[in-house]
């Protein structure tokens, strides 16, 4: 069923039924990217914050995302709706708050997700030049991934599924291998737990260690974004989260530890800001064939092609989400026949990600610090964000509900489980705060540090008053605001609009 509108025709929903639990959880945690947090995240943790305690803070970071995790997919049972963090702020703090986090969230996905185009375009045109001499600048790479990431947005779901499933499951082996070869190759004093002792998460500088960890996992909670496209929305979303928390979790604390055996417990942060990502591979390289470590250095690069392909379904999604409401232009709302993508809101992310590279190139910016680190960290800042309202908004909305499906849910999912998430999460967010300039690697001084977060400020005032303005001048839209699927038979109802096919 579909909606007519004067800026387009509205698809009542995504196509159904593509995706299953496997399917979701190699979309979230080919997001989180688990090579490029492992060669990159975990040993830029042990250089930047100085602490050696990154392997625990992983997993403190895993479990509050647990935490966060158990009232996220109990509210995903009852609200199946692609636009996820949005919908789910509507319905537990209201409409206006609700558009205010779909402000923050575009803003948030779309900095992961154009960020990332600076490390693959970095760290591929480096490969090529130092394996090959090729002479091809970064920007030339990244318009390459750019390219096979806008025709791949436009095709079926599950194709995309396919070819990141294999990505994913070859990046961890991989790191599965080198976490063996490191923990059985100890520097003195051998194999030890220190780096994962829990009082480390009380030793000073763990708020920058925390903070870095947690950007690791950025993507795991997009599973509720594919919702409306799996079989049984009910059970695979909740599957897939608590599976992409956990095998992320482990993956990075074991790797972040085994890194630690491998150098030697006090001498991890002196190797980590020596070797930077190639540490990795300095500590395996000699006892692996050469044909491995290359292996290894290819799936480095498809790994963060793999997030972008995924960051880039999670944009066009939200932008669907929107579109289909109305509270963006219904052109947004526009799937494709064929394949039952969201046709207008891919090809809009992919229209804005090659106008920021072009922008950067022509500029002659840094595509590692200016590009992959500043603007992916902002991302994740935003996230972090919405994952504490979205805890909030878990707690407000069960509230809300009868008593029998309270019941039904249980205190510890409608109740407890979101508000200690809100409070653990609402901590980090404050180090996060704290910390931004070391993260971004400024002057605490630099206007940098505020700058980026005053963002997140901006679209969320944006969207609050865009929520205002809507109330007062279409009233139809505004109350089918967070509805989904709904909201285009209630705009039908409303408007008396005629139905389209999908275009």
């Amino acid at each position: 069923m579909t909606r007519s509108a004067s800026s387009g025709t509205v698809s009542a929903a995504l196509a159904r039924g593509r995706l299953g639990t496997a399917h979701v959880v190699f979309f979230v945690v080919a997001a989180a990217a688990p090579l490029t947090v492992v060669a990159g995240g975990a040993t830029t943790g042990y250089a930047v914050t100085g602490v050696t305690g990154i392997p625990v803070a992983y997993l403190v970071v895993a479990a509050v995302l647990g935490l966060f995790a158990v009232g996220y997919v109990a509210m995903s049972r009852h609200v199946v709706n692609a636009g996820a963090f949005y919908t789910y702020i509507r319905h537990g703090l209201g409409r206006p708050a609700g558009v205010a986090a779909a402000a923050v969230a575009l803003v948030a996905y779309n900095a992961m997700q154009i960020g990332l185009y600076g490390g693959f375009g970095a760290v591929t045109a480096d490969y090529l030049n130092s394996r090959y001499g090729a002479g091809v600048a970064w920007w030339v790479c990244a318009l390459a991934a750019w390219a096979a990431v806008a025709v791949l947005g436009l095709l079926r779901i599950d194709l995309n599924g396919r070819i990141l499933a294999a990505v994913l499951i070859a990046e961890c082996a991989v790191v599965v291998v080198f976490d063996a070869v490191m923990i059985t190759h100890p520097a003195p004093p051998g194999v030890t737990l220190d780096t994962l002792h829990p009082g480390l998460v009380v030793s000073a500088g763990i708020g920058a260690a925390l903070v870095t960890a947690i950007t690791g996992f950025v993507g795991f909670e997009g599973t509720t974004v594919f919702s409306e496209e799996t079989r049984d929305p009910r059970r695979t979303i909740a599957r897939a989260t608590f599976i992409a928390v956990g095998l992320t979790g482990l993956l990075y604390a074991g790797s972040a530890w085994a890194m630690s055996v491998a150098t030697g417990p006090h001498r991890i942060v002196d190797a980590a800001r020596t070797d930077g990502t190639e540490l990795i591979f300095t500590l395996t390289a000699p006892h692996l064939p050469d044909t491995l470590i290359t292996l290894a250095r290819l799936l480095f690069i498809t790994s963060l092609f793999a997030a972008l392909l995924s960051f880039h379904h999670t944009v066009a999604r939200y932008l669907f989400a929107l579109g289909r409401e109305q509270v963006l232009p219904a052109v947004l709302g526009r799937t494709s026949r064929r394949t039952g993508a969201p046709k207008t809101g891919s090809l809009v992310q992919s229209a804005l990600a090659v106008l920021v590279l072009a922008v950067y190139a022509a500029t002659g910016a840094d595509p590692v610090v200016h590009l992959f680190f500043w603007i992916t960290v902002t991302g994740g800042l935003g996230v972090l964000i919405l994952m504490t309202a979205t805890s909030l908004a878990v707690a407000g909305f069960f509230h809300r509900q009868t008593p029998a499906i309270r019941q039904i849910e249980g205190t510890w999912r409608t109740r407890l489980a979101p508000l200690l998430a809100a409070v653990a999460l609402a901590a980090i967010l404050t180090a996060t705060l704290t910390e931004f300039a070391t993260l971004l690697g400024v002057d605490p001084t630099s206007p940098l540090r505020w700058m980026f977060p005053a963002t997140y400020a901006v679209a969320a005032a944006i969207g609050t008053a865009w929520a205002h303005v809507l109330r007062r001048t279409r009233p139809d839209v505004y109350a089918a605001i967070g509805l989904g699927a709904d909201s285009v038979t209630a705009g039908t109802r409303t408007t008396a609009s005629t139905h389209h096919q999908h275009v």
